[in-house]
């Protein structure tokens, strides 16, 4: 314990110096390359609202990569009235490190977020995330491996043929070192440019999880004023899988809906971490960047998922 806050203070330190140095501007989120995505149409997601009910030709499975414990706090908003009448407080909550498989019957075998790698369960030394970041987010004591994206790749028949990514943070990419070389990566326009202090700690590991990886493909997003999202991409063409633009934990937070072979199903990425939160209509808390767009982007999901009660719901980091 007494090792744990010096550790936290150690960092508390590091990251006022970096404040000091970097002022408000910050550094980026990444130096990798990105570039506009070749990959999916912008369309109105209306176009493939009649088809939710018909199921779709998508196999879709969830795999807990790894168990975990972070700050209440970050996950949902403590100061919403609904979180105060339930009496809850800003300690360790339990979530889950998710990847999810999409198989395709003529584009292949795709993934969204990436799990964790390897690495961290073999040759914690060799990780993307190690050291003092590893230690803050006291990866030893409170992750549980289950199945690395390494591993799980390992036993497929098929390659992979993509990487959809809901967004940049650590804990959505921290399986990337397992992709293959060449494997073309997808995100959100904006991910890769966020500028904040904090990234002098978090920008060396994003930068190692993606050492040696295609550049990022932003999706083409074309804002919408009507639409059900700020933008929507249908990605291979067929209505099957759609990137949806849902600005706020991240500028380029992306959820996707899946027209699977079992019915519809809403991946939300980290526009809402819990089930809590989102059964009680409370949003995530202060790990999102724009709380006041992260708001819009939540209320607009519930909003769909609402009104079309066949859909199928899964949060970022819970079941």
């Amino acid at each position: 314990m007494k090792n744990a806050k010096r550790i936290a203070l150690a960092l508390l330190a590091l990251v006022a110096l970096c404040a000091t140095v970097l002022g408000v501007v910050g550094i980026e989120t990444t130096s990798h390359p990105h570039q506009p995505s070749a990959l999916g149409n912008p369309r109105p997601l209306t176009d493939v609202l009649a088809a939710l009910n018909e199921p779709g030709p998508v196999e879709l499975e969830t795999i807990t990569s790894a168990d975990w414990a972070v700050e209440r706090s970050g996950l949902i908003n403590l100061n919403h009235p609904t979180a105060k009448a339930a009496g809850l407080t800003a300690d360790d909550e339990p979530i889950h490190v998710f990847f999810h498989a999409l198989r395709h019957p003529t584009k292949g075998l795709f993934i969204v977020d990436t799990g964790v790698e390897t690495a961290l369960r073999d040759a914690p030394r060799k990780a993307a995330v190690r050291g003092i970041v590893a230690s803050a987010l006291k990866l030893e004591e409170n992750m549980k491996m289950h199945e690395p994206l390494g591993t799980w790749l390992a036993k497929q028949p098929q390659p992979l043929a993509g990487v959809f990514l809901t967004h940049l943070h650590m804990d959505h990419i921290l399986g990337m070192s397992d992709v293959p070389s060449g494997t073309p990566v997808y995100a959100g326009p904006g991910e890769t440019s966020p500028r904040s202090f904090l990234n002098v700690l978090v920008k060396p590991v994003t930068d190692r999880a993606l050492e040696g990886k295609a550049p990022i493909s932003e999706w083409d997003y074309r804002p919408e004023t009507r639409g059900d999202f700020e933008g929507a991409v249908d990605i291979f063409g067929d209505g099957s899988v759609w990137a949806l633009w849902v600005p706020g934990h991240t500028p380029g937070s992306t959820a996707y809906l899946v027209r699977s072979t079992k019915g519809p199903v809403l991946l939300l990425g980290d526009a809402c971490h819990t089930r809590w939160g989102w059964e009680h209509d409370v949003e995530p808390g202060t790990f999102t960047s724009d709380a006041p767009k992260g708001v819009e982007s939540f209320k607009k999901l519930r909003a769909f998922a609402h009104a079309h009660p066949q859909v199928v719901v899964r949060m970022g980091h819970q079941h």
